[in-house]
């Protein structure tokens, strides 16, 4: 018995170790969507980083096209049950995620986190994760738009970057000659906000009502129709945002409106020019919009795999991971800490750090579940007053009466 005794409890270790080397070769997978085409190698070195620094886990992170494809095949997913564990969410689209129910209320990782971490995140980036009093997001990628300039030409014929919006008009129709336009002019939400916020207003209403015809928002939308008509910018719909690259690069237009993040997306390109990058042009205030997206985890996650998307998180968050972020991706440090690290790169080209300088300045984007559909509204109406040369009243009214339609 006794011999019968010791071979079943051997059994019973052996089994036991057996099922825990298994578990050591089979880590939980966390599934990571994002939409850094430009940074995919280096999202990609960080998961690989992450999953050689411990056995729990295994981060794949895949490029699944930009925010607005990345959201249409999330939406796919969620309806056939396969959705990611971790999701790079666009701050725009965030709010309607979390409005939906289908986001991992993240408070119990959360109560654990370092209290000196969470001082150090930058308010506003840190605070846009929680919605109705949840915390649904985390930080990753955080910017502003800023102005990029032809700064050779400008030096050349000695003028300045603007600084307010009556500035930037006379620069735009000073820089056009027959080869060039002065501007690019986007129809991108995320830029007319700005444009509408420094004149003292907002496209969408603190009761989340759209606010398309407002005085603020017309004022902006006949600014830039105004510039187009005249022949001092090249009117360029969302979608043709690579043809808005190629039209600055190839000095077709002289200046353009774009994320900070943006930068990387130049470099390809054989410039023949300084790049420059200045804040954004103001009217009354200094103030922007930020950018960027937020990590959220799926609800129908597995508590393991929750572990695991937070454990790659915090590992984004280490100081050094957020230098090499910065450095590959041009994004805005999200701690403060991490600033000095980043002085000598800086120091190397200051335009990079023109994003930066906005940060005290930056608000949310509109945080209503509704406006991931009323912007889409509010671009095509832009597209068609740039492009098509619609009246801009008229135009704006319309859109008004759609994105109030909107549940």
């Amino acid at each position: 018995m006794m011999i019968r005794r010791t071979v079943f409890v051997a059994a019973g270790l052996l089994g036991a170790a057996l099922l825990v080397a298994q578990a050591q070769r089979n880590p939980t997978k966390v599934v990571f969507w994002h939409s850094m085409a430009g940074a995919d190698k280096t999202v990609a070195a960080f998961a690989k980083d992450f999953n050689s620094s411990q056995d729990k886990y295994e981060v794949d992170a895949q490029q699944v096209g930009s925010y607005t494809e990345s959201g249409a095949k999330l939406v796919a997913a969620l309806r056939a049950k396969n959705a990611p564990t971790l999701y790079q969410a666009e701050i725009g689209f965030f709010p309607k995620l979390a409005e939906d129910g289908v986001l991992a209320d993240l408070a119990s990782f959360e109560k654990n986190l370092d209290a000196a971490l969470e001082k150090d995140f930058f308010p506003a980036v840190w605070n846009y994760g929680v919605y109705e009093g949840k915390r649904f997001g985390l930080p990753f990628n955080s910017s502003t738009p800023v102005l990029f300039y032809n700064a050779s030409l400008l030096r050349s014929k000695g003028l300045r970057p603007p600084n307010t919006w009556a500035e930037f008009a006379t620069l735009a129709k000073t820089l056009t000659n027959r080869t060039g336009k002065g501007f690019i002019a986007i129809a991108d939400s995320w830029q007319f906000e700005q444009m509408v916020l420094t004149r003292g207003g907002n496209v969408v209403l603190p009761n989340g009502l759209a606010n398309f015809n407002s005085k603020e928002v017309l004022e902006a939308a006949q600014f830039l129709q105004d510039l187009t008509k005249q022949g001092s910018a090249i009117p360029r719909s969302l979608g043709e945002a690579q043809f808005a690259i190629l039209d600055f690069v190839r000095t077709k237009a002289h200046m353009a409106i774009a994320s900070i993040a943006n930068w990387p997306d130049i470099l390809p390109y054989s410039v023949t020019f300084e790049l420059g990058a200045t804040p954004m042009p103001i009217v009354s205030k200094r103030i922007v919009p930020f950018g960027g997206a937020q990590l959220v985890v799926l609800k129908d996650s597995s508590p393991e795999e929750r572990a695991g998307a937070w454990a790659f998180w915090q590992f984004l968050m280490k100081s050094e991971n957020i230098v090499r972020w910065t450095k590959a991706a041009y994004y805005v440090p999200v701690r403060r800490s991490v600033l000095p690290l980043l002085n000598d790169w800086y120091k190397e080209n200051p335009y990079r750090k023109v994003a930066f300088e906005q940060f005290d300045e930056a608000v949310p984007r509109p945080r209503t579940a509704a406006y991931a559909t009323q912007k889409i509204i509010l671009e095509e109406a832009l597209e068609r007053i740039l492009k098509g040369g619609g009246d801009v009243k008229a135009t704006l009214e319309e859109a008004q009466k759609r994105a109030l339609a909107v549940k």
